[in-house]
């Protein structure tokens, strides 16, 4: 009875996995406040305040300096402490109220509507300035006095904008070389192969460099984007390529496919009917692992000089003021970029490793179909011991 209790369990139906389906809504809900970064940011990621370069975070309070609370977040105003030139205090005699949904800089929403409505800022002038609103700077500003906060969410659409495509060249590139070496073989299965080995058995990091330096330094910002994009994409296409390979390799043998052979099918409609859909699990997890890697790839020139260009924002030139010992020792403000860049890594990683468990059943389906195929007999038996 034993057998058929193992036999039964092996053969019921998997329960529905919604963890893929949990990181997707989290990452997509991250793509979306970068993609929407003129609204959630309070001002134009290239406008300079020089008369407050390094201003440390400003703190939100519901108390005031004589303790009275304020239902209405509020901040104060910060200036240079007396004697200093480098060190900020708060200006407690004129609580500046945080205004929602305020009018600022003209940006486009999601790249195609104009608008100039921002989640949140200020409203109340600042004495002798012009009748300007205070700046609200959340996180505090770099050397020409520039909103991290805006900076980094503007600086994602470059850094994530070139992620994803460098993945589609990498993913396009690497399923087109794994279908013809999986489905023809022969010699150009073994020419391919090698090439992908080559690429591999190379540190992709020196690859990088190798292929950027090339490409001429002194271009435009789109140039200097496109160049990176493709540059990124070429240098990761061997290990896709081999993991479509393996697939097709083992999908080719399958009856379907035979029948379809004998059928007369073309080439051509066995890799589209039959053989492409197969690698899809296989497309899409190394979607989920590649993007994050060529974000990092993207930082990495751009921290090194060699990516976008100053004053478009990205987040590798946004952390490459890190380079100066000063910097490092004096305003901790300047690493809070690098923390906020964290979700965006863990919600791909954590796709990944979910799309994983969720196509790994690939293996258990075939033990499945076996049980179910041994099933009978095992029944019979157990009656017959009956």
């Amino acid at each position: 009875m034993s057998t058929f209790r193992n036999l039964r369990s092996a053969s019921a139906a998997p329960r529905t996995n919604h963890k893929p389906l949990r990181w997707l809504f989290f990452v997509l809900a991250l793509h979306f406040v970068i993609l929407a970064a003129g609204f959630f940011a309070p001002y134009d990621p290239a406008a300079q305040d020089r008369d407050r370069p390094y201003l440390p975070p400003m703190r939100m309070h519901f108390l005031d300096a004589q303790r009275h609370f304020h239902p209405r977040p509020f901040f104060y105003a910060l200036r240079l402490a007396p004697g200093s030139f480098d060190q900020y205090e708060e200006d407690v005699s004129a609580p500046i109220p945080l205004r929602f949904f305020t009018a600022g800089a003209r940006y486009h929403l999601l790249g195609i509507v104009r608008a100039s409505v921002h989640l949140f800022g200020s409203a109340t002038p600042e004495p002798a300035s012009n009748n300007q609103p205070p700046r609200l700077y959340l996180l505090g500003t770099d050397a020409f006095g520039r909103d991290l906060l805006s900076r980094f969410l503007f600086g994602g659409q470059i850094s994530l904008l070139a992620g994803l495509l460098g993945a589609a060249v990498t993913l396009s590139l690497g399923a087109l070389v794994g279908l013809m070496a999986g489905f023809f073989g022969g010699w150009r299965d073994d020419l391919l192969m090698r090439l992908a080995e080559l690429f591999l058995a190379l540190p992709w990091l020196y690859l990088l460099f190798a292929l950027r330096a090339f490409l001429p330094l002194s271009v435009s910002p789109v140039q200097a984007f496109f160049l990176v994009v493709i540059v990124i994409g070429v240098v990761g296409w061997a290990r896709p390529a081999r993991l479509v390979r393996g697939v097709i390799l083992s999908v080719k043998e399958r009856e379907f496919v035979r029948a379809a052979r004998g059928f007369g099918a073309s080439s051509f409609y066995l890799l589209r009917r039959h053989l492409l859909p197969e690698t899809a699990s296989v497309l899409l997890t190394q979607a989920a692992i590649l993007i994050p890697q060529f974000v990092l790839a993207e930082m990495t020139l751009s921290f090194l000089g060699l990516g976008v260009p100053e004053p478009i924002p990205s987040w590798g030139n946004l952390l490459a003021a890190l380079q100066q010992y000063s910097v490092l020792v004096s305003y901790w403000w300047m690493y809070i970029p690098a923390l906020l860049m964290l979700p965006f890594f863990v919600g791909y990683l954590g796709l990944a490793s979910a799309l994983q468990h969720r196509f790994q059943p690939f293996k258990m389906e075939v033990g499945v179909s076996q049980a179910n195929s041994e099933l009978p007999v095992a029944v019979s038996k157990e009656v017959a011991g009956a």
